[in-house]
């Protein structure tokens, strides 16, 4: 094992080698303690080939901080490696001082169930995902006994969804608003989530040579919470049609110094969007909901699912079904009436 000694204000770290025959040491200084144990232990990862990341002794909460440095940071987009931190933060909190050699499915479940007191269902499956991965990794390296990461629940509440689709009969009272009102570049942003389903930051991320007559192409996307422009998957690089009043209307818009059409502005496109549906007496939604609304409205009008999908540069159509094709009220009238015609015509 690794040991780190205060030395004044820096921390020595050690670790031990043995190379044919021989005991060797190897150190370093460091200003922090815990640059002193990254270090020890990606050397230990290293001398071991993978198999040193902790011993069973370690507490959960360090074993998955150092998993998480050591190796998901090189595996995943810097976004999601962020999420990964905020979810240490938590696993810190919920796991406190129990070492890997104390974990099963019932300490981690009632941990879990702790945490989803105070959180949705939706987020509380979110940590419990990157808790599942860390814990499989922990067997698979000896720390764990058994793989239990698969009996481990999520629960928590449901909420009423956030990204509500507009009706139809919204959509087109927003749409009208807008495209008369593009003299504010707010507004345009929003016509252009109704007309593409295009995310946020996807939005963001176009530039003058993305646009063609009549199109988006889609190439990246920029985050609120680090430099990184890259697209969410492979599959969400896409070409996006407009019609050539939607296409004229984005010519107006000035480029900025930066060379994109819009400016984030601080990612508080919801806030703005609230108030604009409040002038309009239309119930709240979300700017991702603009996108379910897009998804929505292309599904009640019959548009075919797998084209659906590729507009929305999902990974594939079973994604589009789960989250993204919820009735419109209106056409869910109509279905329901069509289903009522046919049910009656077998007594007749």
């Amino acid at each position: 094992m690794p040991s780190i000694v205060k030395r004044g204000k820096k921390f020595r770290a050690q670790i031990s080698l043995y190379k044919q025959g021989q005991h060797k040491k190897l150190t370093k200084t460091f200003d922090s303690k815990k640059e002193a144990k990254r270090w020890a232990l990606e050397n230990e990862l290293e001398k071991g080939n993978g198999k040193q990341l902790a011993e069973r002794t370690t507490t959960f909460a360090d074993f998955f901080e150092n998993w998480m440095y050591i190796i998901k940071k090189n595996d995943v987009k810097e976004t999601t490696f962020q999420n990964y931190q905020r979810t240490s933060k938590i696993v810190k909190k919920l796991f406190g001082d129990i070492q890997l050699k104390d974990l099963n499915d019932i300490v981690v479940q009632r941990k879990i169930d702790e945490y989803a007191k105070t959180h949705s269902r939706k987020t509380t499956h979110e940590v419990l995902l990157k808790i599942k991965t860390a814990l499989r990794d922990a067997y698979a390296r000896g720390y764990l006994a058994t793989d239990f990461a698969s009996l481990v629940k999520t629960r928590g509440k449901v909420l009423e969804k956030r990204n509500r689709a507009l009706s139809i009969t919204e959509l087109k009272k927003l749409r009208t608003y807008v495209i008369h009102h593009t003299d504010n570049e707010f507004n345009v942003l929003v016509l252009l989530a109704l007309e593409t389903g295009m995310r946020r930051g996807e939005l963001f991320g176009i530039r003058p040579e993305n646009v063609f007559k009549y199109g988006i192409e889609v190439r990246r996307s920029i985050s609120p919470t680090s430099e990184d422009t890259s697209l969410k998957t492979k599959n969400s690089k896409r070409d996006v049609s407009i019609n050539k009043e939607v296409y004229e209307i984005l010519k107006t818009i000035p480029i900025k110094d930066n060379g994109y059409y819009f400016d984030p502005n601080g990612f508080n496109q919801s806030a703005r969007l609230a108030q604009l549906l409040k002038k309009l007496d239309i119930p709240k939604t979300t700017f991702h909901g603009l996108r379910d609304t897009h998804a929505s409205f292309l599904f009640s009008q019959d548009i075919d699912i797998a084209y659906v999908s590729k507009r929305l540069g999902h990974i594939n159509i079973q994604t589009t079904q789960n989250y993204y094709l919820e009735l419109m009220p209106e056409k869910k009238h109509q279905q329901d009436a069509d289903a009522l015609n046919l049910l009656n015509s077998l007594s007749s």
